[in-house]
């Protein structure tokens, strides 16, 4: 009897089977909330409640320079700044955030660059990146006087960007954010 009941499990099999296609893994993104970055920094900010600010280790020296990492996500937004004066010219930073860029190049399918001006009356350069490239978004936000402050956005992970889309999507919202949010700290003969 269990061998007439095998006979017919395996002729109402077929051999005409589909593989699955392939899945990703579902991401639940929270909703965009900021805070107001903590005093001591010749700039202000406002960052994503779902990060957290912690010392740049990169350099110690460069106080000023701080990660907002979102381990939630395994991403980091690296932000570094430099006060312009006779010592640190605007044209070699800009021109170092641009070639910190066109280094990817290599592997980018493309990188589309514009330039802001952002509410508190700076000015903002942003590059989106396209391809697997460590970093997706670029940006800097300068007076071109006294203060440039530049951004990077990185994942500690080897998932392909496709998959990590949604996330991407998620930080550059916070980002723009950011971006609109910076101000600087006015010289003493400058103060509003």
């Amino acid at each position: 009897m269990s061998l007439v009941l095998l006979a017919v499990g395996l002729y109402s099999c077929e051999s005409n089977w589909l593989p699955r296609p392939p899945g990703y893994n579902r991401i639940d993104l929270p909703k965009h909330s900021y805070q107001k970055l903590e005093q001591g920094y010749p700039y202000q900010l406002d960052f994503s409640t779902y990060s957290r600010v912690e010392a740049d280790s990169f350099n110690l020296n460069e106080k000023e320079w701080i990660n907002l990492n979102y381990p939630d996500f395994g991403a980091k937004v690296h932000l570094t700044y430099k006060k312009i004066d006779q010592n640190t010219d605007f044209k070699i930073l800009s021109n170092d955030a641009f070639n910190l860029t066109a280094k990817h190049q290599i592997k980018a399918y493309g990188i589309e660059e514009a330039i802001l001006l952002t509410p508190n009356g700076y000015s903002a350069v942003v590059a989106e990146l396209t391809g697997e490239v460590p970093t997706q978004f670029q940006f800097f936000v300068t007076d071109s006087t006294s203060h440039f402050l530049r951004g990077a956005v990185y994942f500690n992970t080897a998932l392909k960007n496709d998959s990590l889309a949604p996330i991407i999507e998620f930080i550059k919202i916070d980002m723009a954010h950011l971006i609109n949010s910076v101000n600087f700290e006015k010289k003493e003969g400058n103060k509003k």
